[in-house]
């Protein structure tokens, strides 16, 4: 690095490298403070992609961050900074301009579990986080949407309000208080950003409380109470986050930026879609994206001077001053930029991937290579060689009825089909159902067929893998399983299973040149559908003639060959292009022009795979990209949409099943308002969190299939989790003295919907405090009742006990704790262990026990 600049050197092992600027001087911001911005000041943070399988070659991002209260000298200084760097890292660098509260994806993505604001500047701080440190009250307001922002805040209950976590600090406690309006999946993540400024500015040391109720939560409230006084009127609902919904990113404008003479012109070339030849090397473009977010391309053969004037020009065109910029140099495009054009090549990898896909499946697939190489398998679209078991079902009314298993590859364009396909993955049953929809199906067929999938769900537990498929627009999979020889007439079949009445005289396009990628569709009966690309079965009412467009290939024809027999069980007779009898002409109607060109090479887009959460419910589709995604950002509660390109797959966590009408809507909408003009025919599949195939996995760098096993969710470990609360009279002293230093070392827990999690200071692994303990002493919460709860001496019969109501209880029962009151020996016998054992395991263990023995 050039050291005469002021430019620091960067560490190669680092991903990511983070800078504030500090008296006109880049100052490495050390990696436990990443993720705190100080308002007052401006950052550089540069991040590079390391082993990204789903992003091969992915270009450096360099962000520039702009806090609201920063000033003038500051941001001209990074700014400075930020061209130096960008000049001395060299190509393949992607320059980002972030403005504090409006952060693009991509610069949120480099920070988990959030981003947290701070006031003021650094200066006054004297550290940019300093550990250990406990003389500190602060109020964060948490806004948990798949992107984590905590916002310092005013010290008051006027700060507070429904739909937002806040988060006081007290330095050795930290109270989430969760908004009654915040959904699970909010609360937990939440929770993953106060542990993680446990961890980062605590040294694991403080103690954290939840406030999930406050009526519950007493012991909290009073602390919250001795810290913000008492909360006078009721809480208001919260200003809603802006969001940017999918209609709005559609709209997509290119500007020409050039010169004139003298003068820099800039001039509305294109909307969308977009083509990238619209865009010449020797010139600069401004692409707006509904005015949310600004592109500038630089063609290679640009000046420095027609760069930096783009870039102005930008900056100039009446935006909003926190309007996300970013920069990109031909040939080292972001995935994002790359899609808002209908097709995208790139030199680099031209097609480099799936150049070889045609050898790979011209020879028999290896099953046990695909499931060892997920990526394999997703490249190809392959969970296996197609060999495993078929069902296939059509719709009539609203049942599905059996395909004659004799010709399962046989389809109608007019109904809808059920095709079930079973395969073994490492010794283990997985599923695929495809619902295939016909070009001519009606709509009442189309939701029956949603109707039909759905209790085939419910009968395999929610285990397929859904795929929906439209006619013509079938995956490599769907044509393997049926080898080749799948074949879709027009018109209907009836409740019989057979096809209404034939013509005469019928034409079929056969298309392919394995069994992994071959399909013949009914055509009309005319000259003008013929192509001199593929070959075409012309079934009369005494022959059959083998159609062989010039342009074929010898492995198009022997395809052809075996599908004949699928067709026509009439003699046979090959007709090369150009040698047709005058029969053949007569039997379509006579000659007619028909594309006789050469076919292009399918052209194979160089999109990277892309991930989204999806959220809809008041409103709109909106979508939060993860960028550099993993198997971390999938979570119970998420819808999340992956972009392959050639598919869309939709994952649905564990509590989220029941959206899959929801989630398929999506997906649909997210092609129909894509900016590039997606096909609206793309397979969409759904995945259920613990049943994911291949073709899905093997986008994710690493990919654990044990992750969710025995995990438990945020309810779980509220619900079954008690911990130690320091004394409150002692608490509330030092919170009025503002000396947060000395904190009691023992404490029974309070109320069930109170829970801490106590750090080990020799550790940085937190676990739950265990409790409550046989004899503990008295309880913290114990001096917020008026008066204390009625006791039992002695033991009762398990029959008092087990599966009673509370109201069936004996008086002086506590109903939270009824395995208490059992003998040691009954004890012994029902738990199979003793007290001081069941005692010693984690509360959500002692839970799930008392559930299953009738205790809870």
């Amino acid at each position: 690095m050039d050291s005469s600049r002021g430019l620091p050197a960067i560490e190669s092992h680092r991903d990511l490298h983070v800078w504030i600027i500090e008296n006109l001087k880049m100052v490495l911001v050390p990696e436990r403070a990443h993720g705190s911005f100080f308002e007052e000041h401006c950052y550089i943070v540069l991040h590079v992609p390391q082993n990204l399988k789903a992003t091969p070659g992915a270009p450096k991002d360099l962000h520039y961050w702009v806090g609201k209260e920063a000033g003038a000298e500051a941001q001209g200084a990074a700014g400075s900074f930020m061209q130096h760097l960008r000049e001395a890292l060299g190509g393949a660098t992607v320059q980002h301009r972030e403005a504090q509260g409006h952060e693009s994806a991509c610069f949120r993505s480099c920070f988990r579990p959030g981003i947290v604001y701070r006031k003021g500047g650094l200066a006054s701080a004297l550290k940019h986080v300093e550990t250990n440190v406990y003389n500190i009250q602060r109020l964060l307001r948490v806004r948990a949407g798949k992107h984590v922002s905590a916002t310092e805040v005013e010290l008051s209950w006027h700060s507070f309000n429904k739909s937002d976590i806040f988060l006081l600090d007290l330095g050795k406690m930290l109270i989430q208080w969760n908004g009654p309006k915040t959904s699970a999946a909010e609360k937990a993540r939440g929770l993953a950003l106060t542990r993680s400024l446990q961890n980062r500015e605590r040294g694991g040391r403080a103690q954290i409380g939840v406030v999930d109720d406050e009526t519950e939560a007493s012991d909290l409230m009073q602390i919250m109470k001795a810290v913000l006084g008492c909360r006078a009127g009721n809480l208001h609902a919260a200003m809603p986050s802006e969001s940017i919904d999918q209609l709005q990113k559609a709209n997509v404008r290119l500007y020409h930026v050039y010169e004139k003479g003298k003068d820099l012109v800039i001039q509305e070339l294109s909307t969308c879609p977009l083509t990238q030849d619209l865009l010449r090397e020797e010139d600069c473009y401004i692409l707006d994206q509904g005015g949310f977010k600004i592109y500038v391309w630089h063609g290679r053969m640009t000046s420095l001077q027609e760069k930096k004037a783009a870039f102005s020009r930008a900056l100039a065109k009446g935006y909003p001053s926190y309007t996300s910029v970013e920069v990109v140099d031909d040939g080292a495009e972001s995935a994002a930029f790359k899609q808002l054009f209908r097709s995208w090549s790139g030199e680099q990898r031209k097609n480099k991937n799936l150049r070889g896909l045609g050898k790979l499946l011209q020879v028999k697939l290896d099953v046990g290579r695909l499931h060892s190489q997920p990526e394999l398998a997703a490249q190809l679209r392959m969970v296996d060689d197609g060999s495993g078991k078929v069902e296939v079902w059509y719709i009539q009314g609203l049942r599905r009825q059996p395909v004659d298993p004799k010709h399962p590859g046989q389809l109608y364009a007019g109904n809808c089909y059920l095709v079930l396909y079973t395969y073994q993955k490492m010794g283990l049953i997985q599923y695929i159902l495809y619902l295939w929809q016909g070009c001519q199906a009606t709509t009442h067929d189309i939701k029956a067929l949603q109707g039909n999938a759905e209790e085939l769900d419910l009968q395999y537990r929610g285990a397929l893998v859904q795929a929906h498929v439209t006619m013509g627009s079938e995956p490599p999979h769907f044509l393997a399983i049926f080898q080749g020889q799948l074949v879709v007439f027009q018109g209907s079949a009836e409740h019989n299973g057979k096809g209404q009445p034939a013509s005469a005289t019928r034409l079929f396009h056969t298309q392919g040149t394995d069994s992994y990628n071959t399909r013949t569709l009914e055509v009309p009966a005319r000259a003008s559908a013929l192509n001199s690309n593929d070959v075409f079965l012309l079934v009369t009412a005494g022959l059959c003639y083998l159609w062989f467009g010039k342009a074929c290939s010898g492995d198009q024809r022997e395809m052809a060959r075996t599908v004949v027999t699928v067709i026509s069980r009439k003699d046979k007779e090959m007709v090369l292009e150009g040698q047709e009898p005058s029969h053949f002409w007569e039997a379509l109607g006579g000659r007619a022009p028909y594309p006789s060109n050469k076919r292009l090479p399918e052209d194979v887009s160089n999109f990277q795979p892309r991930l989204f959460e999806c959220s809809g419910q008041t409103g709109p589709l909106v979508l939060t990209e993860v960028v550099f995604f993993s198997q971390e950002d999938l979570d119970k509660y998420d819808v999340m949409l992956l972009d392959t390109w050639q598919e869309i797959f939709l994952w649905l966590g564990a509590a989220a099943r029941e959206r899959t009408q929801e989630a398929v809507a999506w997906g649909r909408e997210y092609l129909k308002t894509h900016p590039a003009g997606r096909s609206l025919a793309t397979p969409i599949v759904l995945v259920m969190q613990g049943h994911e195939p291949p073709t899905f996995t093997g986008w994710f760098h690493t990919w654990d299939p044990y992750k969710w096993t025995n995990n438990e969710s945020y309810e779980e470990v509220v619900e079954g989790s008690l911990g130690a609360v320091p004394a409150i009279s002692e608490i509330t002293a030092e919170v009025n003295n503002f000396q947060l230093s000395r904190w009691p070392a023992h404490g029974r827990a309070g109320p069930p919907a109170l829970w801490a999690l106590r750090g080990s200071e020799d550790s940085s692994e937190n676990e739950l405090e265990l409790g409550p303990k046989a004899g503990g002493g008295k309880s913290a919460s114990s001096s917020c009742h008026s008066s204390p709860r009625p006791t039992v001496r002695g033991s009762l019969p398990r029959e008092q006990l087990m599966h009673q109501a509370a109201e069936d209880l004996p008086e002086g029962v506590d109903p939270a704790h009824k395995e208490s009151y059992l003998s040691d020996s009954d004890f012994q016998d029902v738990f199979g262990k003793s007290k001081k054992e069941f005692y010693s395991m984690a509360k959500w263990r002692q839970q799930r026990e008392k559930k299953q023995l009738g205790f809870f």
